[in-house]
This record gives C-alpha cells, structure tokens and sequence, in this order.
C-alpha cells in the first residue's frame, strides 16, 4: 500500500489520518451532513475514530478508501472523498463493487469541492487501479448529490431502495471514461 497525496486546483487529497479526528468528528455529528445518509449523526468522536480506523484498515485490505480533503490554502480538512470497494453489503443486486462517495463540512458546500475531489478519484481509480466500473449512489431527493454524479459523467442506470429509502444508482466504466475525460 502506498499513501495517496493528489493535489488538484483547490484542494489536496490524502489518506485519512489519526489527525483527522476532530474535523472527522465536527463533520459527522452535524444533522445536515446526515440528511440523505439516514439521519443518524455521530454522538461521540469515539464513534469518529472507528470510521477513521475502518478506513484506515480498507486501506490495508484493499489499497483504497476514502480520502481526507484539505483545502489546500489553509491546508484544513474539509471532508473526505473516494473510493471505497463494498464488500460487506449488497446494493441494487452488486456485491464486491467500487463506490465514488464524498462528504464535507456543510460551510465547504457550494463550491464545486465535492466534484473537484471526485474527478480526482475517479482519475485516480480508472488510471493507476485500473478499475473497470465504479458506481455512484444518491438518495433521490439529494439533487446536489445527483447533480455531481452526472457532472461527473457517472450514467444513471435504476432506482432502488435502500432501507425504505429510494436512491439512484448510476455508473461509469472505464471505456467510457477514457472516451469523456481528459
């Protein structure tokens, strides 16, 4: 495994570190950032430190994960973004499949951050990782969301449910890629 450090126009991109903690923490204990992601804020950095330590072990395991997100003027963590190889759940009928997902702090949103550091995923998984599909899952009310996949030139393939919740699913293969990007 090798450590990730990608620096695009705005931001750097680089492996999620014990570091991370608070602005992990400051993320995901906020409502708004878990609107679409089930409604279930964290409660305790603790619960902030098993994500990182999960990431941290898919990097071990899989050579991939999500990304922590600097901006790269201050050098702050604003979020993280990437790939993340699903193994332990099945979605839309896909087991074993790569997933693009980003999140950030709410005051970073409406910046073009979250396409900015997924372009570089993605650049990052179809180039050096050779991955032939990666998907991209949106709850259905989450236009934002929606609006970066298909930015993003991932195609909407179906809706499905997860949890009772509806959600687009939409994918990109490589061939494509390679035809739509630089």
């Amino acid at each position: 495994m090798h450590s990730i450090n990608i620096k695009t126009n705005n931001l750097i991109l680089r492996d999620l570190r014990d570091d991370d903690l608070e602005g992990m923490f400051e993320m995901d204990s906020n409502p708004l950032v878990h609107k679409y992601l089930g409604k279930k804020p964290l409660k305790s950095i603790s619960e902030s430190k098993k994500q990182i330590e999960s990431i941290q072990e898919q990097y071990k395991k899989y050579g991939i994960g999500r990304w922590a997100v600097l901006l790269k003027s201050t050098n702050k963590f604003i979020g993280w973004s990437g790939l993340k190889f699903n193994t332990d759940i099945t979605l839309n009928h896909h087991t074993h499949f790569y997933d693009i997902g980003y999140r950030f702090i709410p005051r970073y949103w409406g910046n073009g951050f979250a396409t900015e550091s997924a372009s570089a995923a993605l650049n990052f998984g179809f180039k050096e990782l050779n991955i032939k599909t990666i998907y991209g899952i949106a709850e259905c009310n989450n236009k934002a969301s929606n609006k970066v996949l298909t930015k993003l030139g991932l195609r909407f393939i179906n809706q499905f449910l997860i949890d009772s919740i509806a959600a687009n699913w939409y994918e990109l293969n490589n061939k494509d890629y390679e035809t739509t990007m630089p």
